[in-house]
C-alpha cells in the first residue's frame, strides 16, 4: 500500500510539471543559498585565519598613527623597544620591524616584493620556520650585513617550483640596489589575505633595512610578546603606558600609534565573518520558510481541485490515513526533489564563484545536510495541514463537488 501510495503521488506531480516544478523553486533556491552563503562564511573565517595565522595570540603590536595630522607626530622607533623591554614585567621579548617594497632581482629576473628589516627574534614572534639555511645572527644585525632569510614564493619566482632551497642558499639577489647573499628559506604558508605575505618578502637584519634598503625614515611597527596568554591584557597596557611615557605625552593627550593585540583583531575578525555567516544563512532560511508557504498554497489548490477524486477513494473504501498520505508524500516528494536539485547547483556553484576575484567559496557537507534536511521539513510542516483537510473531506460532500 505505501508504494502505491508514492506511485500516486509521483502519477499526481507529473500530472502538473508547470506548478510542481513552479513549487519547488523556492526550495531549489533556498537551498543553493543555503550551500552558498556558508561555503561564504567558512571562506571568510579560513581567510581571517590566513590573515593572521603567523601572529603569535601574545603578540602586542604597536604601529604609528597614520594620517595628514598625525604621521608628523608618531614617535614610535626602535628605541621603544629597548626602553619597553628594560621597564616592563609582563612583556618576554619585543623588535622594531620595518616593511616597504623594493625591486628584487636575481639574473635577468625582477619583480616587486616586500621588504621586512627586523630583528632574528621576529622570526620566533611571527611563528616563521625555515625550511633550509638559517636566520641572521644578532652579530649580523648589529653590523649591517647584507644577508637574506626569503620567502617560498620568491625561491619559486627565481629558480622555479622544483628548485632544491639548499641549492640557493648563498646565491645572491639584488634587493633595491644592494647585492645580498641568501641564507635562509623559509617554510611555505600559503594564501594570506593580510598585510605580511611572507611567502613573498625579503627578510634582512633591522640596521640593513634602515641604512641601505628602506631608509632610516621608514617607520617602524613594534611587535612584543606577553610573557603568556594570560598576561597579554597586562602587557597591553603596560606597553601603552610605558611608550606614553617614553613619548613624554601628558595626560590630556592622546596616544601618538595605536596598540592592540593579535588575540583581539584575530577574534573581531573571526566574529564579524560568524556574524555574515549567521546573517546569510538567515536569509537562506527565510526563503525556505516563504517557499514552504508557496508549496502550501499549491496544496491547497490540489485537494480544492481533486476533491471529487478523493470523495471517490472515499466510497471504494479509501482510508483517511492513506489520502493524508498521499497528500503528505506529493509535498514531501516536492521539496525532497528541489532540495537535491538545490545541493547540485549550490555545489556547482562554488567552483564557478570561486574562479572570480575576490571571492573564496569552501564546500562544506553539513551545509548540505542541513540544507537538504530543512526542504525536508518544509514540505512535511507545510504540506500537513492541507492534507490533513484533503483526508477530513466528507465523502458525499466531496461526490458532490463540481
Amino acid at each position: 500500500m505505501n508504494l502505491e501510495i508514492l506511485k500516486m503521488a509521483l502519477e499526481a506531480l507529473l500530472a502538473n510539471k508547470v506548478r510542481s516544478g513552479l513549487s519547488m523553486l523556492g526550495i531549489i533556491i533556498g537551498v543553493s543559498t543555503v550551500i552558498i552563503v556558508v561555503g561564504i562564511g567558512l571562506g571568510s573565517q579560513q581567510r581571517v585565519a590566513d590573515q593572521y595565522k603567523n601572529l603569535n595570540v601574545t603578540s602586542v603590536i604597536v604601529m604609528g598613527m597614520r594620517g595628514r595630522d598625525s604621521a608628523s607626530s608618531s614617535k614610535v622607533s626602535a628605541k621603544d623597544v629597548s626602553y619597553v623591554l628594560a621597564n616592563a614585567n609582563y612583556v618576554e621579548t619585543g623588535t622594531a620591524v620595518l616593511q616597504g617594497n623594493l625591486d628584487v632581482s636575481f639574473g635577468k629576473t625582477s619583480a616587486s616584493f616586500s621588504v621586512f628589516g627586523s630583528e632574528a627574534n621576529f622570526f620566533d614572534i611571527s611563528n616563521l620556520d625555515l625550511t633550509a639555511g638559517r636566520i641572521f645572527t644578532e652579530d649580523e644585525s648589529k653590523n649591517t650585513a647584507l644577508l637574506t632569510v626569503i620567502g617560498n614564493g620568491i625561491l619559486t619566482e627565481f629558480w622555479g617550483e622544483d628548485a632544491e632551497p639548499a641549492n640557493v642558499l648563498g646565491e645572491i639577489l639584488t634587493v633595491g640596489n644592494k647585492k645580498v647573499e641568501v641564507v635562509g628559506i623559509l617554510k611555505e604558508i600559503g594564501s594570506s589575505t593580510g598585510p605580511m605575505r611572507f611567502d613573498d618578502s625579503v627578510l634582512v637584519p633591522y640596521t640593513t633595512a634602515a641604512k641601505y634598503l628602506l631608509g632610516s625614515g621608514t617607520k617602524p611597527n613594534l611587535y612584543f610578546l606577553a610573557t603568556d596568554a594570560n598576561t597579554v591584557d597586562l602587557a597591553t597596557a603596560e606597553v601603552e603606558g610605558l611608550l606614553r611615557t617614553n613619548h613624554k605625552l601628558k595626560a590630556t593627550k592622546e596616544n601618538d600609534f595605536r596598540i592592540f593585540d593579535a588575540g583581539s583583531m584575530v577574534g573581531a575578525a573571526t566574529d564579524t565573518a560568524a556574524t555574515l555567516t549567521i546573517l546569510l544563512t538567515s536569509v537562506a532560511a527565510i526563503v525556505l520558510i516563504v517557499s514552504g508557504i508557496g508549496i502550501m498554497n499549491v496544496m491547497f489548490v490540489t485537494v480544492t481541485e481533486r476533491t471529487r477524486e478523493i470523495g471517490i477513494i472515499k466510497a471504494v473504501g479509501g482510508e483517511q490515513k492513506d489520502i493524508l498520505a498521499q497528500f503528505l508524500a506529493e509535498s514531501v516528494m516536492l521539496s525532497m526533489i528541489g532540495g537535491i536539485i538545490g545541493v547540485g547547483i549550490g555545489e556547482a556553484a562554488i567552483p564557478f564563484l570561486n574562479n572570480l576575484e575576490g571571492w573564496f567559496v569552501l564546500h562544506s557537507p553539513i551545509s548540505i545536510v542541513v540544507g537538504f534536511c530543512f526542504s525536508v521539513i518544509v514540505g512535511i510542516f507545510f504540506g500537513f495541514y492541507p492534507a490533513l483537510k484533503a483526508s477530513r473531506l466528507d465523502p458525499v460532500d466531496a461526490l458532490r463537488s463540481e
